[in-house]
């Protein structure tokens, strides 16, 4: 009966990641305060929500192989988002459907 509700368990666990891949993604802890070191080094950026999963509104912010949250309404960080939106990760486009753009574009040139 033991081995029975110990999978049934981890099959619970595994459905779950499955459906939430973000679930334990989220910050649950922010800093009200950021060194101007720690914000000259970051990569990119995320900002987290407090909607479905997450229930914290952040900034994710990325530096090397870490992440540290923080408090969207600290001046500092709003001022550097402002100067950094080239940061945030945007969705890539599928590259079939660029190549069809660009063929389409070619050929209404040489029309």
């Amino acid at each position: 009966f033991v081995p029975f509700i110990s999978m049934l368990f981890l099959t619970l666990l595994l459905f779950f990641l499955a459906l939430f891949p973000g679930a334990f993604n989220c910050c649950m802890k922010i800093s009200d305060e950021i060194p101007k070191g720690i914000l000259r080094r970051v990569e990119r950026f995320e900002l987290q929500k407090a909607d479905g999963l997450c229930h914290l509104e952040a900034v994710i912010l990325y530096i090397e192989s870490r992440k540290f949250c923080v408090s969207p309404r600290i001046k500092k960080v709003k001022k550097w988002m402002k100067k950094n939106k080239h940061k945030i990760p945007r969705k890539k486009t599928h590259s079939r459907k660029q190549r069809r753009m660009k063929i389409i574009k070619k050929k209404e040139k040489k029309q």
